[in-house]
């Protein structure tokens, strides 16, 4: 079996460049998927993030989703449940403009944690990004301008939690499915692990790594890219020992940014005799297609996206 790839970013500064970028190359087109360590946010202040992470699930989660499951009398499940999720979420917007400050149960220091960790990420996410684009032979920036809108991106953070599940066989932590947006990062447990992608018709775990960030490329991407990358599908699978911390933060476009192949990656294709094949349509567009669709299969949205693209003007980047 192939070894889940693994980065690391301080090789990009040496006579390993090349190599390196090899690597993330062959991520981007093999697996959607990558992990990076020594990416420049400290491992100290990752471990602060986590401490702080899992000490307001304490305080102000977990009594809720005990309260959730008894509800919905998910404890002693004796056939599969395929409409809910074993897991304990809350959302922060970061871009265009932060929702922390509504956030009534953040303590001071986990919201100005949770504010600085953004920052790290949304600088992190614009490095990778321009990475991708020396990779695909675009100019620099033109990915994080083809996520721009009027408003600049996207970009917010879902803070999850799977508790211990008694009966991980008839529900899952997070059903399969594929990211909609861009690039996301995450800052996943060091200890209990669950993530999962689908490679080549086998699941294949993502390994809990202290201190590393998790890469997975989103739909938009696959769409810039016209295929060349491609998102992948990944499901969390519930643990009976264990619970996992997830940090995931979404760089996505903008919701009125037009999205659409990039025209230098068109003309290679045309040389190598491919079609374009994928549509042009404005994110939020999509993004309503997929809040009703997103635990099914990608293709039928894109084919959804290119039969409504007849009048969206193309903006130029």
């Amino acid at each position: 079996m192939a070894t889940f790839p693994v980065i690391n970013m301080e090789k990009l500064n040496g006579e390993e460049r090349a190599a390196t970028m090899d690597k993330i190359k062959d991520a981007c087109e093999s697996w959607g998927f990558f992990e990076v360590l020594n990416h420049g946010i400290s491992p100290d202040f990752l471990d602060t993030v986590e401490r702080l992470t899992k000490e307001h699930y304490k305080k102000c989660m977990e009594q809720r989703f005990k309260e959730l499951v008894a509800s919905k009398a998910l404890e002693g499940l004796q056939a599969e449940v395929t409409d809910m999720d074993w897991e304990s979420t809350f959302y922060l917007r970061h871009l265009p403009e932060s929702n922390m400050p509504e956030i009534a149960d953040l303590a001071d220091e986990y919201r100005k944690v949770m504010k600085e960790f953004a920052v790290k990420l949304e600088e992190l996410a614009g490095e990778l990004l321009d990475l991708l684009c020396e990779n695909l032979g675009l100019e620099k920036g033109y990915l994080k301008k083809a996520f721009y809108g009027a408003r600049g991106p996207t970009f917010g953070t879902k803070v999850s939690n799977y508790p211990p599940c008694p009966t991980p066989d008839k529900i899952k932590g997070l059903r399969a499915h594929t990211d909609a947006g861009g690039i996301i990062l995450l800052f996943q447990d060091p200890k209990v692990g669950g993530l999962q992608l689908l490679k080549d018709g086998e699941w294949i775990d993502v390994p809990p790594m202290r201190h590393s960030i998790v890469v997975n490329l989103g739909d938009q991407l696959e769409v810039i890219t016209n295929g060349k990358y491609k998102s992948v599908e990944h499901r969390v699978v519930a643990q009976t020992d264990g619970a996992r911390m997830s940090i995931a933060s979404f760089y996505n476009p903008g919701s009125d940014a037009v999205i659409y192949p990039a025209q230098a990656l068109l003309d290679k294709d045309v040389v190598e005799e491919k079609k374009k094949v994928y549509p042009k349509f404005v994110f939020e567009d999509y993004m309503k297609l997929y809040a009703g669709l997103k635990f099914q299969a990608k293709e039928p949205r894109f084919e959804a996206m290119k039969a409504m693209e007849t009048t969206v003007p193309i903006a130029t980047v």
